[in-house]
Parts: structure tokens; C-alpha cells; sequence
């Protein structure tokens, strides 16, 4: 009882969703980031801009002394002696015991069959035996003349003696590349026996290969005392029986240069306190800087409070963002794979700027190299705009309050962040991606030039800054063309670009709607046109309401005769229970939902085919059954008439709902005018209303007057009236006249 009543006050004072993946998730960021902090918990806050002045080849306007005692690892050196040690290592290769016998056991299965058709067949059958057995090994003139050779049972056992011994040497498998970074003299040869384990170092001018085994054949032979037909085609016959058994094994060679590396002591340097580093008036050396490095990396580092400072900072900020990027945002929750791409693309942009916030650049701030532009734009597709505009504003905020960006930093980077947010309203072509890389590049120069301006940095630092800011636009621009495409099929998000392709007509799926369900698909274009210009003037998304007007039936691919707008003369319903007819026009829903999944559909275009049709009543089968069970009304229950989807909940998904029922019910009047169409659209919208279709679709009163007249227009337009074109007379008729 104790462990549940503790339980419970836990969740009533720190409350837990029931789908804890987002939350675990922003956890996991702020860990990450929490980590980068303590891991540079010894960087200095603002040495950079101390030591800024200080290029090497300029002349020193300042002392600077050592005001203590130093030891420190000089990098470059120690560097190159590591380099010189790995080159000393030699690549590691393993003989492989199973593939020689392999390949003895081969040479031994030939040899015994060639021995034994020797006594007891003519040459035409050794031939063809040999042939059937290692098909396009040997030529019919090699095996005349081994058959033929009065020596031939020495050669085949002389033969046995040169394979084993070239074998058990190793044929060596050289990779074309990779081998050149080690010991160019000799290799490591591994050979292991059960338990025993044999290392050799082997002269690499020494090793035999398949490049070479034909010579290397030839010399081993002649160097005994061989029949001269194994000395002349000894190659003809062990060639097809010799393949490498000594690999390249990366791994262990890869193990032999971290023990080099260890193995290697660092080269130490020591500075004494009082030193000059740097002298004032004298030409500052690649020397002069690494000294003035060391010091800088060996200054007083920050305190205690400055590291539970950057964690308070980092916890507030990503509370707020759990906080506020879901519905208080975008007018939606976000998908737990969503929360994972902004959690992510938090904690690198946070753990990178701390990371990199010790990297010096000559009179220009640390952000001018940081993507933050790629990190932006990436939400503001895949997600929303506004979102991206959230992150805009909080990443780099969050990076200047942990000391990685100075205010130079934080202002190019916000500014870049804020225009990235919104660069790509109303895209619709990829190509659109690199425009969107030239505003931004456009306003980081704006940017970068108010900075310098502000810093009174002297004109000669503009054209260096003025290039990195806009490559860091373009960059980012081209970089979204590469990254996008995997993240839209990894999250399957509906974005501009993902809705364009889909919405090609020549797509298989639309292609075989086409094809089954002719009437179905016309309904379907004409929809898409009703929904798509309704959208426009109420300002939701006309293309996500065209493209899920193109596939909100996809399921009547699956019974298109029992549509009627694929009916011809034939109505199958006049065969069937009225409860059976609606289970078939219930199911199209549900179909169609089912095939959108498999086709990997956007979550937004699977909820239109699922909403098209709310959770209305089939009234005309409904009506129906009750005719036809007059006597027992009871028995007639209205659940079985309606479909089973939820009611619309997005502004599109309801116009295409309105758009579906408006063009399919406007095709039952006869001589439709604009009247007639208009006062049957404001029927049909009202008895949506009524039914409460719409009450979770965030549309307004005026949002519906909007749509009636847009339905209305296009409606009128497309069955307009048609003067009736008097026949022309024939001939004879104008004869008589």
C-alpha cells in the first residue's frame, strides 16, 4: 500500500504522458547537451577575442609573458612522430588453412580421376571425362600431351609435391588500395594451427600472388629435376587449381597502429614563468603561436558556477521547447518521430556549438561556419514554419547563454535562423531549395555586414565575410536537396515537394483507378479541382487538399461496379439486401485507408481518406431498410448504415469531405443551373453542419460561405448551358428551298 500511495504522489507532482517517447526524447537532448558541457567544462569564455590580434607573419603589437609555468604537449610534433611509427607498421595478413585444403582436396580430386582414366580409357574419353569435371579449365591440346607423355603418373605426383609447397607458402590476396599508408617493405603473415598461433614477417618483393604464380610456377620447377612436360606447362595444369588462401585483414592491421600510437610518448614542451611568449615588435612565428596556444589552453578555466550556470540554461530551454513546439505552436501534437527530428537536430545544434566555441576566426563571429540555416529549414518543411521559427530564435539563444556564441554569433545566427523559417513559403519545386539558399545567403551578408559595422572591424575583413556568409546560405540551401528526400520517406511527412510527386496523374495507383473505375476517377479529378480552389480562398492548403481528393477512393478499386459512377446499364444493387449494399459502400473507407498504408501515404492523406465520409449515414440503404422492414423497424439499426470513419479534423480533410458530397450529388439534377446548384451546395453544407461533420474541422461560418460560392462557381462553369446547334440541311433540302 505504502509503494502505491508513493506511486501515486509521484504522478500527481510529476506528471508522465502515457506515450513517455517524447519526453524521454527532449530528456535524451538535454543529456547530450549536458554532456558537451562538462566534457568542455575546461574552455575559457572570451580568450578568444583576447588573443585575436595574434596571426602569424604580422608584426606583434603587444607583449605577451607566461605568468606561470607550463608543461605542455606539443601536437604537431607528436603528430609526426606517430605518423612516422604508423608507417613502420606492416599490414597484417591471415593464412587461411580451410581454403588450402580446399584447394588441395581439388588438385588431389583431379589428380586421382586423371591417374585412374589414364589405365582405363581411350584419349576421347579422358578428354571428355576431364572436361565434364573442371569444364574450361584445360585445352584439349594440353590434355593430348599429358595424356600422351610416358612420364605422366611422375607428373601428376611431381605436380602434387608443387602445389603443396606453393600453397603452404600462401598466394597473397593484395587489395588495389589501402596498403600504401603501411610498411612498404614488409607484411605480417598470421598462420594458426588449432591453438598455435604463427607470426613471420615476410618480404613484400618475396610474396606470391595471382599476378605473378605463373613465373612463380615456372621457377619452382626449374629449379628440380622435373619431367620437361611439367617444366614447360606447369602452369596449364596447376593454374586452374591455385587461388589466394593469405587475406588482408583490416582489422588487425588497424589494431597494430593503435599499438603503435600508444606505444608513441608525446613530445612535451616546457615554458617557464616570466617568458615572453610573444615580443612586441617582432614578427609572430608558427612557433610563437603554438607556445601562445599552449598558454591559452592552460588559462584559469570556469568555476563551478559557470558549469551550473550553462546547466540551468539548458534545462530551461528545452523545458520550454517541450513545452511550447506541440499544439501551442502549430495547432497540433507532434508525431513521436517529429519530437525525435527537433530533439535531435536540438541537441546537435546545442552540443555543436559548444564544441566548436573555442574555434578562432580572424575578426568574424563563430557562427558565420554553423549551419544554422540546414538545422531550420529542415522543421520548417517537415513539420511547420512556426516551429522553425521557434527554434530559430531559442537554438542560438541557447548556445549564447552557454558561452559558445559571443553576441556577434548569436545575432548572425538568429537572423539567419529567422529568415531560413520562412524562406520557403509556397514552395513547390526542389529547385525552389536553392533560392531559398540565396535569400539566406543574401540576408546573412546583411547580417554579417551590420556586425562588422558594429564591431568597427577594419574593411579589409568584408570580402572574407562576406564570402563565408553567403557560402554558409548556399551551403545550407544544397545540402537540405541531399538531406530531405530521406528524412520525408523517414518521417513520411506531407511537405510541398513530397505532395508535388504524389500528385502526378501518371503515378501507377492513379494509373490503375484509371483503368478499374473510370467513372471513380473523374469524380475524383473534378473533386481535386472543387477542393483545391475552395482551399485557396479560405487560405488552408490547396495542395494537400488536391492530392487527397485524388486518392480519397482509393478503396472503390476494389468493388467499382457497385459505384454507381462506374455503372453502366447494370446496378448490382438491385441484387443485393440493402444491409449488404451499404457494408459494400462502408468498406470503400476502410479499403482505401488500408491501401494508402501499404503505399506509404503521408499520415495527412491517409486521415482525408479516412474522414472523406465522417461518421455519416448511408441514408439511400438506410431509407431503404426501412421500407422493406416496415413491420419491425426495431430490427433496423442505423450503425449498420454508417461509415466508419472519425469526422474530419483538419480544415483540408473537411473540404474535400464538402467537395465529395457536393460534385457527387450535383450530378443527380436535371438541367442544373446556377440557382438550383447554388441552393443544393447550401443544402448539402448545412446538413453537415447539422449532422456535426464539421465541428472538429476548425472551419468558420465564413470559411463555409466561402467554399459554397467557390463550389458554386466551378460547378456553374462546368455545366453551363448550351445553346442546342440547328442541323445542317442536306443537299436536297436546300434544293427545295
Amino acid at each position: 500500500m505504502k509503494r502505491e500511495w508513493r506511486k501515486a504522489l509521484l504522478d500527481k507532482l510529476l506528471p508522465l504522458p502515457e506515450n513517455r517517447g517524447p519526453a524521454l526524447a527532449w530528456a535524451g537532448a538535454f543529456f547530450i547537451c549536458l554532456v558537451a558541457v562538462l566534457t568542455n567544462v575546461n574552455s575559457t569564455l572570451g580568450f578568444g577575442r583576447n588573443f585575436d590580434e595574434f596571426v602569424v607573419g604580422r608584426v606583434a603589437e603587444r607583449d605577451v609573458v607566461a605568468n606561470h609555468s607550463i608543461t605542455y604537449v606539443d601536437e604537431q610534433a607528436t603528430r609526426l612522430l606517430v605518423e612516422a611509427q604508423e608507417r613502420l607498421v606492416p599490414a597484417v595478413f591471415h593464412f587461411s588453412s580451410r581454403g588450402t585444403e580446399e584447394l588441395q582436396n581439388r588438385w588431389n580430386h583431379f589428380a586421382v580421376l586423371a591417374e585412374n582414366q589414364f589405365e582405363q580409357q581411350s584419349l576421347q574419353t579422358f578428354i571428355q571425362t576431364i572436361n565434364s569435371e573442371f569444364p574450361g579449365e584445360f585445352t584439349n591440346e594440353f590434355l593430348t600431351i599429358l595424356y600422351q607423355s610416358p612420364e605422366r603418373i611422375e607428373i601428376l605426383r611431381n605436380a602434387t609435391t608443387v602445389i603443396a609447397a606453393i600453397l603452404q607458402t600462401g598466394v597473397y590476396s593484395i587489395p588495389e588500395t589501402g596498403l600504401d599508408r603501411y610498411n612498404s617493405e614488409v607484411l605480417e603473415l598470421i598462420r594458426q594451427s588449432g591453438t598455435r598461433i604463427e607470426q613471420e614477417r615476410v618480404p613484400l618483393s618475396g610474396i606470391t600472388t595471382l599476378d605473378n604464380i605463373a613465373n612463380v610456377l615456372t621457377s619452382h620447377v626449374a629449379e628440380g629435376r622435373y619431367p620437361i612436360v611439367l617444366v614447360r606447362s606447369v602452369y596449364q595444369l596447376l593454374g586452374p587449381f591455385i587461388s589466394p588462401n593469405v587475406f588482408y585483414s583490416p582489422e588487425d592491421t588497424a589494431l597494430r597502429v593503435i599499438e603503435a600510437r600508444t606505444r608513441v610518448d608525446p613530445v612535451m614542451r616546457h615554458i617557464d614563468q616570466g617568458r615572453h611568449i610573444i615580443k612586441r615588435g617582432f614578427v609572430i612565428t608558427e612557433e610563437d603561436m603554438t607556445e601562445l596556444l599552449a598558454l591559452r589552453m592552460n588559462l584559469p578555466r570556469n568555476d563551478l558556477s559557470s558549469v551550473f550556470s550553462n546547466m540551468l540554461f539548458l534545462l530551461l530551454l528545452f523545458a520550454l521547447l517541450y513545452y511550447f513546439s506541440g499544439s501551442r505552436i502549430i495547432g497540433r501534437k507532434l508525431l513521436n518521430n517529429e519530437t525525435y527530428l527537433v530533439c535531435c537536430l536540438s541537441a546537435l545544434y546545442i552540443a555543436g556549438s559548444i564544441l566548436v566555441r573555442n574555434i578562432s576566426i580572424e575578426h568574424m563571429p563563430v557562427a558565420i561556419v554553423f549551419p544554422t540555416a540546414l538545422v531550420i529549414i529542415l522543421p520548417s518543411i517537415l513539420i511547420h514554419p512556426r516551429l522553425a521559427l521557434l527554434l530559430a530564435m531559442a537554438l542560438p539563444l541557447g548556445a549564447f547563454l552557454t558561452g559558445s556564441f559571443d553576441a556577434p554569433s548569436f545575432v548572425f545566427a538568429t537572423v539567419s535562423g529567422v529568415v531560413a523559417a520562412y524562406s520557403l513559403q509556397g514552395a513547390e519545386k526542389r529547385m525552389d531549395l536553392v533560392k531559398a539558399g540565396l535569400v539566406i545567403a543574401a540576408a546573412n551578408i546583411a547580417a554579417i555586414t551590420a556586425v562588422l559595422l558594429w564591431q568597427r572591424i577594419g574593411f579589409s575583413t568584408y570580402p572574407a565575410a562576406i564570402f563565408w556568409a553567403a557560402f554558409n546560405g548556399i551551403a545550407s540551401g544544397m545540402l537540405v536537396l541531399g538531406l530531405l528526400p530521406p528524412l520525408e520517406h523517414a518521417l513520411n511527412a506531407a511537405t510541398s515537394f513530397r505532395l508535388i510527386e504524389l500528385s502526378d496523374l501518371n503515378a501507377p495507383i492513379l494509373r490503375r483507378l484509371f483503368t478499374v473505375a473510370p467513372g471513380t476517377y473523374s469524380h475524383s479529378i473534378m473533386v481535386a479541382n472543387l477542393a483545391e480552389a475552395a482551399c485557396q480562398e479560405i487560405g488552408a492548403n490547396p495542395l494537400l487538399a488536391r492530392v487527397g481528393a485524388y486518392y480519397h477512393d482509393l478503396g472503390k478499386m476494389e468493388n467499382p461496379e457497385c459505384f454507381v459512377e462506374n455503372q453502366a446499364d447494370y446496378n448490382c444493387h438491385d441484387d443485393m439486401a440493402p444491409r449488404l449494399s451499404a457494408t459494400v459502400i462502408r468498406s470503400h473507407v476502410k479499403l482505401g485507408v488500408e491501401k494508402a498504408r501499404q503505399l506509404g501515404l503521408p499520415r495527412e492523406l491517409i486521415e482525408i481518406i479516412g474522414e472523406h465520409h465522417g461518421n455519416s449515414v448511408i441514408t439511400w440503404f438506410y431509407n431503404k431498410a426501412l421500407e422493406q422492414e416496415d413491420a419491425k423497424k426495431s430490427a433496423v439499426s442505423m450503425d449498420d448504415f454508417t461509415y466508419p470513419g472519425n469526422t474530419p479534423r483538419s480544415r483540408e480533410s473537411a473540404v474535400v469531405m464538402l467537395a465529395d458530397v457536393t460534385e457527387a450529388a450535383v450530378r443527380t439534377l436535371d438541367k442544373p443551373t446556377a440557382v438550383k446548384i447554388e441552393k443544393f451546395t447550401q443544402e448539402l453544407i448545412a446538413n453537415k453542419v447539422e449532422t456535426g461533420q464539421l465541428a472538429k474541422s476548425e472551419l468558420t461560418f465564413r470559411d463555409l460561405e466561402t467554399i459554397k460560392n467557390s463550389f458554386v462557381r466551378a460547378l456553374a462553369g462546368y455545366y453551363h448551358s448550351r445553346i442546342e446547334y440547328p442541323k445542317l440541311a442536306t443537299k436536297k433540302e436546300a434544293v427545295k428551298k
